[in-house]
């Protein structure tokens, strides 16, 4: 791996490749640096026949595993142009196909908070591990906006539309292990055992068949990646059009004063 990036350590030890999410001030939040920089690093990793394995992970410095979008960012994105809108669709659609279009097995290890675009990152992974006391929320409708990153992609795929509906619309947490109970993440565990298990899994997949193990992930990936294409630019879009809305700027307002917002449906 040879570029530097801002907000991702990259971490190599023998074939597996750790990413980190790096912005620790702000619970490792994506900001146009990180939804930039990640996509790029996921296909540097696949071009590299050297590395059979993929972690995806929060910095520990950031207390969490990603806490979303960063409020910051997403207002500046609510109060520009089309043109700059139209730069975070790509890359909103680039990071989920870079995540499903790696030649590795990509493996979340989900040690903190994962909320909103961070849950999605973290359930686009191939397998994910949590630790089980670790909150898991798609948030968008927390913040007055549709959940249009992927998360109404993946989380009917992984629970059923209907019990991913109640989520959604609702933006309740989950525990780790009330997540693996559902089925939503494959397994959660004790905070203490998480990156044993996480890297033990990870270098099974990098010392396996590793064209077998691509080739099974590329199979049952071609679903995945059709629904994306159909969904992911609609989604987006919606996503958007909620971004400009009053009830987003309330919620916005209501969570830098720690307040609970007060959305008017008129």
């Amino acid at each position: 791996m040879s570029k530097k990036y801002q907000r991702l350590v990259l971490e190599r030890k023998g074939a597996v490749l750790t990413i980190k999410l790096s912005s620790p001030e702000k619970r490792n939040a994506v900001d146009a640096f990180m939804h930039e920089e990640l996509p790029q690093a996921l296909r540097e990793a696949a071009m590299d026949k050297t590395i059979g394995a993929i972690v995806l992970t929060g910095d520990p410095a950031g207390r969490a595993f990603c806490a979303g979008g960063d409020l910051d960012w997403i207002k500046v994105l609510s109060n520009g142009d089309g043109d700059s809108y139209s730069k975070v669709l790509r890359e909103g659609v680039e990071v989920l196909r870079a995540l499903i279009d790696a030649r590795q097995p990509v493996i979340s290890m989900i040690n903190g908070a994962a909320m909103g675009l961070g849950a999605t990152l973290g359930l686009f992974a191939d397998v994910s591990f949590m630790d089980e006391n670790a909150k898991i929320a798609d948030s968008h409708v927390s913040v007055g906006v549709a959940a249009g990153d992927g998360g109404a992609i993946i989380w009917p795929l992984l629970i059923g539309p209907n019990r991913a509906k109640e989520y959604l619309m609702t933006g309740d947490p989950l525990t780790g292990k009330q997540a693996a109970e559902i089925g939503l993440v494959n397994y959660a565990v004790p905070a203490a055992e998480l990156e044993a298990k996480t890297y033990a899994f990870a270098e099974r997949m990098a010392n396996g068949p590793r064209l077998g193990i691509e080739m099974t992930k590329r199979s049952v990936n071609l679903y995945l990646r059709m629904i994306l294409n159909q969904v992911i630019d609609a989604s987006l879009g919606l996503e958007g059009l909620t971004f400009r809305t009053a009830n987003h700027e309330e919620a916005v307002r209501a969570f830098k004063a720690k307040e609970k917002p007060n959305f008017k449906n008129d």
